[in-house]
């Protein structure tokens, strides 16, 4: 019970729910609660200083009547400078700030710097003002993380306390760029989480109210959209809301895969050229904007517009695709701005579309199209992000309207369904693995197991170096007690080998083969310290072998140490001592335990690295 209770005490997830905790565990507890508190305050300031300086730095950039070449040089000036800013000064302030705040939290030891702070909130009020049609939303997220992290370190507070502080700045940040308190807890639970039973609820509730009530005293109690009354005309229309949830999911699926394909074609251009890659983004925004400046930046105007049906049925339909393709290409290149806006936008535009075309055919059956606009923007916030809960909340935080619950759930189903089968991993879990980032998915979370590889990884020994021949490996192997070894290049590990391997291809006459041309450098079996002993079974048995080597999630090439066999049984409770030669009737269990470990699942012997 005692053990029980000090693993309870290191995990990261939040406050810990014992019943008799020392009074210093107490102390830091308070302390979290206190800091929750200011980080909402100054989470709160820091989205209504974005929100501002982003507005008039706008108008500055685009007065009233500006002549038309603003709208093409200006993007492309802006994606110019604040290209070579990111590249030179803050890297890591590209992009939405999501991945990149669950990348804090799961892979860095909740580190955000105050660099990266600053300059997310620079280069993104510069780069929307400059008419980039991207999201403010994504990067208050980044901000909001950075300032819980900078102002945790500066405390002195260790890793898991930060790791609880990031959701609640992840959730002051929504909560002020919404408008949505409920709706930005519920974000982070559901999204920056991943698991809506995390134990951080309290200082993710303090946050997000203390941000929202700095937003209402300074810029007033307005809600982000002001649409009209919704009202149904006729059962009829719980079908077109269903066709829209269809439109809805095709669109979230182009929408990422054209970003995720567009993404990793600017990932493979040279590395020299990521200062000026962003160009292309403006470029396009910029020619797109001459004939249409509707899409440039944010763009919540003209989704009020499409709210409350003044705007025709072709520009919907036209800023549909030219939002699309300059939202994905403005992120693929490298600009900084996150999809949260641009979902809405192309949503609201494509629910005005399609309440427009039944509105016309159906005029006595169907509402207005602003209502159809209305579903359309959770719909395809659904599809995309995949937080359909979320975005049913935010959706009626933003109306006050509970009679949209029912049209809205019935198009976020069909649109989260179609959007999850023909694309398998959510957009912000695609973007991180493009970045080498493996975070947990939510099918290990439910497979959720108490036992850890950590609790059974050691340091490494006896590495492979990976230009060492076959022969030379298989000799240097004899003396040493391990039937498996890590192959390393330099201080990077990158595959694995068996004792068994060697031989086989030593008596297959490849004794003069190094060892890295009988690895797979970029998908050799692994496993992450956070995960369970059981998925490490399983992956020894896929694999072949009785050791594998424990990575980073942050860099998939970093060794942290290893796990072996025998060690893994010892985890579980058993003498690993005759682990070879089983008297199946007096260990029954490890037989089982073995023959879990060698007749492994069918979905980690297709998918063996899915993190």
């Amino acid at each position: 019970m005692s053990e029980t209770r000090n693993e309870i005490r290191k995990g990261w997830r939040g406050i810990s729910q014992i019943p008799h905790r020392d009074p210093r565990q107490r102390h830091e507890d308070q302390i979290v609660l206190l800091l929750a508190l200011l980080i909402g305050a100054l989470t709160g300031l820091a989205v209504v200083a974005f929100i501002l300086v982003t507005e008039r730095l706008g108008m500055r950039m685009y007065p009233v009547d500006s002549a038309a070449w603003r709208r093409v040089l200006i993007p492309v000036m802006g994606s110019l400078g604040i290209g070579f800013l990111l590249f030179r000064y803050f890297p890591d302030a590209r992009g939405s700030g999501v991945p990149q705040t669950k990348a804090a939290l799961f892979a860095r030891g909740g580190v955000i710097t105050s660099g990266t702070v600053f300059g997310k909130f620079f280069c993104t009020a510069v780069t929307l003002a400059c008419g980039i049609p991207l999201g403010r939303e994504g990067p208050a997220v980044q901000v909001g993380g950075g300032i819980a992290s900078v102002l945790g370190r500066r405390l002195g507070l260790p890793p898991e306390k930060l790791k609880v502080l990031l959701p609640a700045g992840a959730a002051a940040a929504i909560a002020a760029a919404f408008n949505t308190p409920l709706a930005a807890v519920l974000f982070t639970l559901e999204e920056v989480l991943g698991d809506l039973n995390a134990p951080v609820l309290g200082p993710v509730i303090l946050a997000s109210a203390t941000s929202w009530i700095v937003l209402r005293l300074l810029l007033g109690n307005n809600p982000l959209f002001s649409v009209p009354q919704y009202r149904l005309i006729h059962p009829l229309e719980f079908g077109i809301y269903a066709i829209l949830g269809v439109c809805g999911g095709l669109v979230s699926v182009a929408f990422t895969k054209l970003l995720l394909r567009m993404r990793q074609f600017f990932l493979h251009l040279p590395g020299k050229t990521a200062w000026f890659q962003p160009v292309a983004g403006g470029l396009l925004v910029g020619l797109m904007g001459w004939f249409a400046p509707q899409v440039l930046g944010v763009g919540y105007g003209f989704v009020g517009d499409a709210l409350n049906a003044r705007m025709p049925l072709r520009l919907m339909a036209l800023l549909v695709l030219l939002k699309l393709f300059g939202a994905t290409t403005s992120y693929a290149s490298g600009n900084a701005g996150g999809i949260f806006g641009p979902s809405l936008f192309i949503g609201a535009m494509l629910g005005g579309t399609v309440g427009s075309v039944a509105h016309h055919l159906l005029p006595a059956y169907t509402a207005a199209p602003g209502a159809y606009a209305l579903v359309g923007m959770g719909t395809v916030f659904a599809g995309i992000v995949r937080a359909p809960m979320t975005s049913v909340l935010m959706i009626l935080e933003t109306t006050r309207d509970y009679t949209v619950i029912v049209p809205l759930m019935i198009s976020n189903l069909v649109s989260f369904f179609i959007s999850s089968r023909l694309q398998r991993d959510p957009i912000y879990t695609a973007l991180a693995m493009q970045d080498g980032i493996h975070l947990p998915s939510t099918e290990s979370r439910w497979w959720h197991r108490p036992l850890r590889v950590a609790q059974a990884m050691t340091a490494a020994r006896d590495l492979l170096p990976a230009h060492m021949t076959v022969s030379d490996a298989l000799q240097w192997t004899r003396s040493s007690t391990l039937r498996a070894w890590p192959v390393t290049e330099g201080r990077d590990v990158v595959g694995v080998v068996s004792l068994a391997t060697l031989e086989r291809a030593c008596a297959e006459g490849a004794g003069g083969r190094q060892l890295v041309d009988l690895v797979d450098m970029h998908a050799f079996p692994h496993v992450h310290s956070d995960q369970g002993l059981d998925l490490a079974l399983e992956r020894m048995g896929a694999a072949g072998v009785e050791l594998l080597p424990v990575v980073s999630r942050g860099d998939i090439n970093k060794l942290e140490g290893v796990v072996e066999l025998p060690d893994v049984l010892r985890a579980f409770g058993i003498s690993p001592m005759e682990y070879f030669n089983i008297d199946a009737g007096k260990h029954p269990e490890t037989v089982e335990l073995m023959s879990h470990a060698s007749a492994s699942v069918e979905e980690e012997v297709t998918h063996p690295l899915h993190p």
